[in-house]
């Protein structure tokens, strides 16, 4: 019998340029204030899962999130590049409206979700998706019967959601990607499986998810 590996993925807190629903992919951009006390509460939300392990991605956001959580479990965090949000070229830096009105035609194309499109100087979807379903199996898989904790961004935890509900690369989302959202799987050799999605019960007012049209991830 396979031991089952429970684990809890997390988007990071807010970020100004999630307010200005701006792109911002591989640049670390801080946590805004509210951002903190976000991860501050979803530190204290997780603090009776007992995690046995918790890694974050490289960039500030996410990993200053992780701390808050092992901050109230008396962890140290483990950072991963391979947990970082997709890089978005010569995107980064801009709003959703800039993108689309001066790049209107490759706008469309990432509209559409095209698994092989990427922005000048950024990951393809496909090439995305693979690297990060790829990373969080990396690192879970070390992890059996353990509980394990992957802080990253909003595009990381998509693709963690269709690789678990084996929904196409190209599908609308319909499903929501909230800061510090506690999202929860669980990974045999098989595979991931989908348990619980966004979860904010630990945020007294709602969690932002910045992508309305829920096509890109500004996060």
């Amino acid at each position: 019998m396979q031991d089952v590996t429970r684990v809890i993925a997390v988007r990071h807190g807010e970020t100004a340029w999630n307010v200005d629903t701006r792109l911002q992919g591989q640049l670390d951009v801080p946590l805004n204030p509210r951002g903190r006390e976000q991860a501050r509460r979803a530190g204290l939300a997780l603090a009776h899962d007992k995690p046995d392990v918790i890694y974050a991605s490289d960039l500030s956001r996410a990993f200053d999130t992780a701390q808050a959580i092992a901050d109230a479990v008396d962890m140290t965090v483990l950072p991963d590049p391979g947990l970082r949000e997709r890089h978005f070229g010569i995107w980064q830096g801009h709003t959703y409206a800039e993108v689309e009105q001066t790049w209107p035609d490759l706008s469309a194309k990432w509209r559409a979700r095209l698994p092989d499109f990427g922005p000048e100087g950024g990951e393809t979807l496909l090439g995305f998706y693979e690297r990060s379903v790829a990373t969080a199996a990396r690192l879970v898989s070390a992890h059996p019967g353990q509980t394990v904790v992957l802080v990253a961004h909003g595009g990381v935890l998509d693709c963690l959601y269709r690789a678990a509900s084996r929904i196409a690369l190209n599908a609308p989302r319909t499903w929501e990607l909230p800061n510090t959202g506690i999202n929860r799987l669980l990974w045999t050799g098989d595979g991931f499986t989908l348990i619980g999605w966004a979860d904010v019960h630990h945020l007294d007012d709602e969690a932002r998810d910045e992508s309305a049209d829920r096509v890109g991830h500004a996060a």
